[in-house]
């Protein structure tokens, strides 16, 4: 099979909202082992106050303990919320949402718990600085966002923001809630949310036996056009997070993502030659996409679609959207996800 030239989609995966899903995950304090997206380097967190944090667009510096915090973008509001705090101002959800409130339902349960009423900034076609602006925020958390160096610099007119540490939308879940809990002054109480959420995960794979050493990727397939589909990379939240679940990251994703800074890459059908050492395939989509992918000349020649091993989260449900996880939505959906993925890995030979 000819090898076309894959191409990096950053721009064009922004514009599938099912992506932007968080479109979310990251470095040392992962299981991927890489430090370039380590929030704790080059941030100052000590007690004392100011705080220096720095991140993609340079330094924030916060100079008293924020009251009044707001977030902006995919999950980030979580982290406060799991620590017990009510944020100011939350940015709705823009995908995964089903009962018409603008939030996925564990965040909503946790408003609920904590007696509030979230305020919402209506910003999925463009951040609302009036908005934000009106909840008079001490500090603003986007770790985990897509923000550009003209809206950092706006938002931060506002008041100070807490930043992605080097790319747009390739914040873990851990370094989320670290640099987040940072930035409120509870950074120690975020690591230690941290090791709640690992412990929480690893008393969870273990029920799974089946699922453990696996490689796996995460997918995304248009089931009207088969004749390319979109792959997310080690540094995209899904994708590491599969390896939290005990999962192995395939030889030949490591291998692609070598060729992009971008956190997915569009392949053409014609070279899933590329791809057969994956032995699960998780995708969003419905109960047609597999018999559609397996009835395809190209795509069906995949072995993980051959025989089935593929886990198909629904689309457009709140356990797609926990497929970029947060600080509410692991212990929310885990058992869910791991069920669905282990009767796929059941499949493998």
């Amino acid at each position: 099979m000819k090898h076309k030239k894959i191409k990096s989609i950053l721009a064009i995966v922004l514009l599938l909202t099912v992506f932007l899903t968080a479109c979310g995950k990251s470095p040392a304090t992962s299981s991927n082992g890489d430090d370039n997206n380590n929030p704790t380097n080059g941030t100052e967190t000590s007690d004392s106050y100011p705080m220096t944090i720095k991140h993609a667009f340079g330094e924030t510096v916060i100079e008293k303990e924020p009251t009044r915090i707001a977030t902006i973008s995919w999950g980030n509001q979580d982290v406060p919320l799991a620590l017990g705090i009510v944020p100011v101002g939350v940015s709705e959800a823009n995908y995964g949402v089903i009962d018409g409130s603008s939030l996925l339902p564990w965040t909503l349960e946790k408003f609920k718990e904590l007696g509030a009423d979230p305020v919402l900034f209506r910003d999925t076609d463009g951040l609302d600085y009036e908005a934000i602006s009106d909840a008079q925020p001490d500090i603003i958390l986007a770790a985990y966002s897509g923000i550009t160096q003209e809206e950092y610099e706006l938002l931060s007119k506002i008041a100070p923001v807490v930043a992605y540490p080097t790319l747009p939308w390739q914040t873990f879940w851990r370094d989320q809630i670290v640099m987040n809990a940072t930035g409120m002054g509870m950074e120690a109480e975020g690591k230690e949310l941290v090791k709640e959420l690992e412990s929480l995960i690893t008393d969870k794979i273990s029920e799974y036996p089946e699922i453990e050493g696996k490689t796996a990727a995460f997918f995304y397939f248009n089931p009207a056009d088969l004749g390319k589909f979109y792959i997310y990379l080690p540094s995209d939240p899904r994708a590491a997070y599969l390896t939290d679940l005990g999962m192995m990251l395939p030889d030949s994703i490591a291998a692609l993502a070598k060729e992009s800074d971008s956190f997915a890459l569009e392949l053409s059908a014609e070279n899933v030659d590329l791809i057969e050492d994956i032995d699960i395939i998780i995708t969003y989509g419905n109960d047609t996409l597999l018999e559609a992918m397996q009835a395809n000349p190209l795509v069906g020649m995949i072995p993980a679609v051959k025989r089935g091993s593929v886990a198909i989260i629904e689309d457009g449900t709140p356990l797609a959207a926990a497929g970029t996880p947060s600080a509410l939505s692991i212990p929310a959906t885990i058992d869910e996800y791991l069920t669905i993925i282990g009767e796929a890995a059941e499949k493998v030979e």
